[in-house]
């Protein structure tokens, strides 16, 4: 059991955007919450040191908005409030293939949020420390402060061992000295560097299997204010790469009348961060149009680069994988390939299937943590396999060794995809389950199949589409 004073206090670890939606999912299920956060929060919607990718292309896509909306009513209308765009897929995102550009069907059903992630960190926050004001969950967050291990056994978690990081204590307060604070329940939301896999190991138990796949996909970004009507279109702009042509870009519309500018490629064709090198690279991607937009923009931030692109998945929701008292979430529990723009939906959906979980009648009682799990690995499965399924023609050997059934399956989701451009039946099944609003099972319907094998990939048109098509009744 946990100690005394912990048996309703939860901790979560990491409060970024996965911690605080973990925190709202705990609200009313336990007496008190601490956020450990190793940041000191910024004044407003400002970008902070601890987000490394927060200067790039940030997109909420349909499913976890649906899903942030559950966890907390009114947080769409407070990020439009701040100036956030909804794009709705493929209406208001024309997006450019290998077989052309992808037709804009007249489709309403997945309104995807396009916004800088200060806005978002600062938006979700603020909605969080709200909804707690008005629940009889205490909430208190833990700023410039760090967690460095788990206190317990290997058959359950009692709490986390803690500092205040150095030059984080205000004056007259706490040095680096660690102490504990106990919990009946531990969520890991500390993102791409947790640590729980080598606190695992100190508390004597094993980690986790993991699995990992890496494109050695970079990409680079830039924030560009439109000079005149030209450099502002009535659509956000993606240019896929494909095989034959490994660089991208996207071009869509933030807060303030901002665009942000984000041009990717494989190993090999990263694009370059000096001012000059980036603007020649978005001559060499699939299409010109994105690079024709340049002499009507102005740019009002340097180029910002990034790396750490490799899919990564630590197997918790293993039986036995996972000690009581403890749950992963968000980026410590799977990693996404930032590009395909899941991770802060995949939280958002993790953090309600946590909410859940408590609702159902699990609480706090032994068992919590493995189901709670397993439903935050339900969550996962969606955007795992598309972002994989994506990255794996272009992994390394050591992450690309795929089987017959996995290569007959890749062959199937490229001709979907591409018969995907020009048919609105498998355009909205592509997009229900790109969106996280279906499961990957949706893809492989009779109907689908049918429709994919059968009928001929037709090209798209050339040029990028400036008129919305009406959706064709399939036959």
């Amino acid at each position: 059991m946990a100690e005394a004073a912990g048996e309703r206090h939860a901790v979560v670890i990491g409060g970024g955007l996965a911690g605080m939606l973990a925190a709202a999912a705990l609200l009313g299920h336990v007496d008190a919450v601490t956020v450990v956060e190793r940041d000191r929060y910024p004044q407003g919607h400002a970008f902070r040191k601890g987000v490394p990718q927060a200067r790039h292309l940030h997109v909420f896509l349909s499913g976890g908005l649906r899903a942030l909306e559950e966890l907390l009513p009114g947080t769409g209308q407070a990020f439009t409030d701040a100036g956030a765009h909804i794009l709705y897929l493929p209406s208001d995102l024309v997006t450019r293939t290998a077989v052309g550009w992808q037709h804009r069907f007249d489709e309403r059903r997945h309104g995807c949020l396009s916004v800088t992630r200060p806005v978002i960190d600062g938006v979700v926050r603020d909605r969080v420390l709200g909804a707690a004001a008005g629940s009889a969950t205490r909430l208190d967050v833990l700023e410039a402060t760090e967690a460095v291990g788990l206190t317990g056994d290997a058959g359950r978690v009692t709490g986390v061992r803690v500092r205040t990081r150095p030059g984080g204590g205000r004056a007259g307060g706490a040095g680096p000295a660690e102490r504990v604070v106990p919990a009946a329940l531990v969520v890991d939301a500390s993102g791409r560097g947790s640590k729980a896999p080598q606190w695992f190991t100190e508390l004597g138990r094993r980690a986790p299997r993991e699995e990992s796949v890496d494109a050695g996909i970079a990409y680079a970004t830039r924030m560009f204010r439109p000079t005149g009507p030209a450099g502002a279109p009535d659509v956000a702009v993606n240019i896929l790469g494909w095989r034959g042509s490994p660089r991208g870009a996207v071009y869509v519309p933030v807060e303030d009348g901002t665009w942000l500018l984000t041009a990717a490629g494989v190993r090999g064709h990263h694009p370059p961060t000096d001012d000059q090198g980036f603007a020649d690279f978005t001559a060499t991607v699939g299409d010109p149009y994105i690079h024709g937009l340049l002499p009507y923009v102005e740019p009002v931030s340097p180029v910002y680069g990034f790396r750490d692109t490799a899919n990564r998945r630590r197997h918790y929701e293993r039986t036995g994988a996972v000690p009581e008292g403890f749950v992963v979430v968000g980026d410590a529990n799977c990693t996404f390939n930032p590009i395909y723009a899941q991770g802060m939906s995949v939280a958002a959906l993790g953090a309600l299937a946590l909410r859940r979980t408590l609702d159902s009648g699990e609480g706090l009682r032994p068992g919590l943590a493995q189901v709670a799990q397993r439903a935050v690995a339900r969550a996962t499965e969606a955007a795992w396999m598309t972002a994989v399924g994506a990255d794996r023609p272009f992994a390394s050997a050591a992450t690309a060794r795929p089987g017959p059934a996995e290569r007959l399956t890749s062959w199937y989701v490229r001709r979907l995809t591409l018969r995907a451009v020009t048919d609105p039946v498998l355009g909205a099944t592509v997009r229900d389950v790109f969106c996280l609003t279906a499961p990957p099972s949706r893809l492989m319907s009779p109907r689908t199949v049918l429709r994919t094998v059968l009928l001929p990939v037709r090209p798209g048109p050339d040029t990028p589409p400036t008129t919305v098509a009406p959706v064709r009744r399939a036959a």
